[in-house]
């Protein structure tokens, strides 16, 4: 291991299988942009989802080919939107148990999930572990570190409104997707951004990804 190795504190991103994989690019660009060196996990449901939203099969073995891929595209799945450079990610396979996330001395800023699913949330919630995910989600709890959850699901039903609550209550932050329209969005990609910005904000993480309210109506639908 490297000097730069011991000096690296990652964000853990995990992809699980709901709908909403431009949330996730998204949360991803910005936490590159930012400067910041990202973890990721993607889950083996998220990669069906990834495959039917954008096209791209994701894949272990070419990662870092796919993953380049997947964050170039807009929200409207338009090719090459972005450039990106996605040398500060670190992969990790979502079967892989013993990775580094895997553990409370492996040092991470926290965790974003993004977008969770019903059954991720319900996992982590019971601390089932069952993945990299929810084990590296668990790991994030237990140590006390930021752990963002942006569920993507409508409508929802009580046993999934009590895991959130559960979650909550165990230190999480409980971020539904839901975009909002004051900041004058005219893109599908201004709604991504705005849940994206949102995920950032819970982490603190500094970004310029949608319009603040500055206190003025109608400031959203004037040119900045």
């Amino acid at each position: 291991m490297n000097a730069g190795d011991t000096e690296r504190r990652p964000w853990v991103v995990g992809v699980s299988g709901a709908s909403g994989t431009p949330y996730a690019a998204a949360v991803l660009r910005a936490l590159l942009a930012a400067g910041e060196s990202v973890d990721l996990v993607v889950s083996r449901a998220s990669r069906l989802t990834l495959l039917d939203e954008t096209g791209i099969s994701f894949r272990d073995a070419h990662w870092r080919e796919d993953l380049q891929e997947w964050l170039a595209r807009g929200a409207d799945g338009k090719p090459g939107t972005f450039g990106v450079d996605t040398r500060g990610v670190r992969y990790w396979a979502a079967g892989d148990l013993a990775a580094g996330p895997s553990s409370g001395s492996y040092a991470t800023k926290g965790m974003l999930i993004v977008p969770a699913s019903t059954a991720c949330v319900a996992g982590v919630a019971l601390g089932l572990s069952k993945d990299l995910l929810q084990r590296a989600a668990s790991v994030t709890l237990k140590e006390g570190r930021r752990l963002v959850v942006c569920v993507r699901e409508t409508p929802l039903n009580g046993q999934t409104l009590r895991h959130l609550v559960s979650l909550d209550e165990a230190g999480a932050i409980v971020l539904p997707a839901s975009p909002a329209f004051y900041a004058g969005a005219t893109h599908i990609q201004d709604l991504v951004d705005f849940v994206a910005g949102r995920t950032l904000d819970a982490a603190g993480v500094p970004h310029q990804l949608y319009r603040r309210w500055k206190g003025e109506l109608g400031g959203g639908s004037r040119e900045a």
